[in-house]
């Protein structure tokens, strides 16, 4: 299969390049060249601007695309249209963050989705990431009728995860002692493996699947006491978890996602527990988190030239939290 992939050296896009050529696909790659350049350097490399220079895409042909970089709708429908006669076959990457918030537990791809902006915006206002994530799908279909698999992932971890929200917890266990563990140990929580979500979507694309599928996991509930041991267990950390409500937490100002990542208030937590089983079914597998989290730490050892956001709690401010969470005396 001939292979164009609009990103393809950041995360997901990186795993799905060296996973289509690991399978002998021809692989294109569109981007502007700034990250990973010398990455796969059997892949034809095409540097343009998403933001206006598509040039360099014209007068080609592929099997299918993927775009991994989709954020705007006008961007998507300048790429989608100059690609409607290129490609038999395309795959948009958009988010669970599609549905309107807070998000009801067992939310399936029936549920309607919010409504993007009135307008075209030039640049990206995350506040209406879910907004825009709706009118990019929109508009490659729009431009590609009944060619399109739209993939609303959750959060994405693994190696080259750039955003660190497993990372921390991955490094938090490895470092032993008194975990700040936070909200209801039984909560649900989701996440998927870069390479299964990246396998997955090759496959789909390969067979030429069109629809829209929620695209987190694992198949079976995952509890935030169960993810935690697992990366305790994949660690041979003797970390032990102290378990602290959110009112705690939220009373102390503590952010949630970005300071304890995996943590939201009990009303966003339909975020992490949505319906993916029309994925499953069309065969979207997970590996065990022990997996992900001994890579992730392997991958954490040697990651010197990709910086990450940061995410997670200090330790400092951890062990202040822990001792105003046993003393009794928290904020209010």
């Amino acid at each position: 299969m001939k292979l164009l992939i609009l990103g393809g050296t950041k995360f997901l896009g990186r795993y799905l390049a060296e996973i289509a050529l690991e399978r002998g696909h021809e692989v294109s790659l569109f981007n502007r060249g700034r990250t990973g350049p010398d990455l796969f350097p059997e892949a034809e490399k095409l540097r343009g601007e998403r933001e206006g220079d598509l040039s360099v895409l014209r007068g080609r042909s592929w099997d299918a695309a993927i775009d991994t970089i989709g954020y705007l709708p006008r961007t998507v429908h300048a790429s989608a249209g100059l690609l409607a006669g290129a490609v038999d076959h395309h795959t948009f990457v958009s988010s669970i963050s599609a549905y309107p918030h807070p998000i009801p537990p067992g939310t399936d791809e029936n549920v309607p989705v919010l409504e993007p902006p009135d307008l075209e915006l030039e640049e990206l206002d995350m506040k209406l990431y879910g907004e825009l994530k709706v009118g990019c799908e929109r508009a490659a279909k729009a431009e590609m009728p009944g060619r399109v698999l739209v993939v609303r992932p959750g959060l994405i971890v693994g190696t080259h995860d750039y955003t660190d929200r497993f990372a921390y917890w991955c490094r938090r266990m490895e470092r032993d002692g008194e975990v700040l563990a936070p909200g209801d140990p039984e909560r649900q929580v989701q996440l998927i493996d870069v390479r299964d979500l990246a396998g997955w979507m090759l496959r789909m694309a390969e067979e030429r699947r069109t629809g829209v599928y929620n695209a987190t996991g694992p198949r079976d509930i995952l509890t935030m006491a169960r993810m935690l041991e697992g990366i305790r267990v994949a660690t041979g950390s003797d970390a032990r978890f102290t378990w602290v409500p959110e009112e705690f937490l939220l009373e102390s100002k503590v952010g949630p996602w970005d300071e304890l990542p995996l943590w939201l208030p009990e009303e966003m937590n339909g975020m992490l527990a949505v319906s993916v089983g029309k994925a499953v079914h069309e065969g979207l597998t997970f590996r065990p988190i022990q997996d992900t989290a001994r890579d992730t730490l392997a991958w954490e050892a040697d990651r010197d030239d990709e910086a990450g956001t940061g995410a997670g709690i200090s330790q400092e401010r951890e062990e202040e939290l822990l001792r105003i969470w046993r003393a009794g005396n928290g904020p209010g």
